[in-house]
């Protein structure tokens, strides 16, 4: 009997080297001239995010129909790691147009929805978010205290509250919101509706001053009396939570890519380093302490890419299935974040005090890779993600 349960069988097309090399030239020609600059600033790029809409690169896996470039998860994957690789920020920013707003429409959307709030979003016309944390409710969706009242005859509800640590809040045009409709009913009692940033009600909150993934904006949302169709309820009363995991699953396949991406720009840096930097009387590369380092830095990164790919082969075959990939997702992102912890502290290591300073991108990306671990789920509910599937806990 085969141990092996499920051969990866993922390959690289043409297109998809294609998509490499034209992801990584724009990546290298206008993210990577501006990245310390916008890290150091906050400010959003937006200049760059247009331009990636504009390629395609904010609806990959949507159809072209709706705005999207029409390619496959491995698509998006190969995108977030040569993007994360130059600059994190940018990287988020994309993450949550593909897989937490345009993933949750594609499956979850009514024909008009799609029209009206995924067309633009994956086109690049405007930017989406994804809002479910609150400020007493991040791992423990039910404990969420915002809530949204149905109108007397019917046709809309009225929503309160206030949301925290939403990527690219303070520049989203269209978000999805999830709130409690039913408090007696816990997790069933979650709705996700689909959100216009222009309507009356919608306040943009303080602006979040972050430790690291800086220019990609995150902030408060608070809502006073917003008043949304019932039209815009995202797959049907009480659902929110279920389409929340599900979304979760696709959006850990990006923050993996993500700190794969982080890592391989340390390992990188770390390389030439200790090819270049001289001491005992050569390249510190020839010591027997740097060796081990590159040596275990490089398995882990490997490890990282098998895992997220068996995470996309896993997607694939739940889309044909209609069946869930929460395991595979969680081990995806789980190693891949530990991993680009571990990878951006022994290359800062390799660097000395020059990792340590502003001067090179290490301290940067050792900066980047510490979110990693929590947002999409930290790495304790991957672990109990993982334990409770394999146990087969409910």
């Amino acid at each position: 009997m085969s141990i092996v349960s499920h051969p990866l069988t993922v390959t690289m097309t043409d297109e998809h080297e294609s998509l490499v090399a034209l992801v990584r030239r724009f990546a290298k020609e206008k993210i990577a001239p501006i990245a310390e600059e916008f890290d150091h600033s906050g400010e959003f790029p937006l200049a760059t995010i247009k331009e990636m809409g504009q390629m395609g690169l904010m609806g990959i896996e949507v159809p072209e129909e709706y705005g999207g470039a029409g390619m496959d998860t491995l698509a998006y994957v190969l995108t977030m790691i040569e993007i994360a690789r130059v600059d994190a920020s940018h990287s988020t920013i994309l993450s949550v147009n593909n897989s937490l707003y345009c993933h949750a429409l594609m499956a979850f959307a009514t024909e008009e929805q799609k029209q009206n709030f995924l067309v633009p979003v994956a086109s690049g016309a405007k930017i989406g978010a994804y809002s479910l944390t609150e400020p007493m409710s991040g791992s423990d969706a039910a404990t969420m205290a915002s809530r949204a009242v149905l109108s007397e005859d019917g046709t809309h509800y009225v929503i309160n509250g206030r949301k925290s640590w939403v990527t690219s809040g303070p520049v989203a045009d269209l978000v999805i919101l999830f709130t409690i409709t039913d408090p007696t009913k816990g997790n069933k009692g979650i709705t996700a509706f689909l959100i216009d940033a222009t309507h009356p009600g919608f306040k943009r909150g303080k602006k979040e001053p972050k430790l690291g993934i800086r220019a990609s904006a995150t902030s408060e949302i608070v809502y006073e009396d917003y008043k949304v169709s019932v039209d815009n309820v995202l797959g049907g009363v009480g659902n929110g939570f279920k389409i929340a995991m599900q979304v979760l699953d696709a959006g850990r396949i990006g923050i993996a890519s993500q700190a794969l991406g982080i890592s391989e720009a340390a390992y990188e840096a770390a390389l030439e380093y200790a090819r270049t930097r001289q001491a005992f009387g050569g390249p510190i590369g020839q010591l027997q302490m740097i060796q081990q380092k590159i040596a275990d830095m490089k398995t882990r990164i490997e490890a990282s890419r098998l895992l997220i790919l068996n995470a996309v082969e896993a997607k694939m075959r739940a889309k044909a299935s209609g069946g869930r990939y929460s395991t595979e997702a969680s081990m995806a992102k789980l190693f891949a974040s530990e991993t680009a912890a571990f990878v951006t502290d022994e290359a800062l290591q390799i660097h000395g005090g020059m990792g340590y300073s502003k001067e090179m991108p290490i301290e940067r990306y050792y900066r980047d890779a510490r979110i990693t671990r929590i947002y999409e789920g930290t790495s304790e509910i991957q672990r109990m993600v993982i334990a409770r599937n394999e146990l087969g806990i409910r």
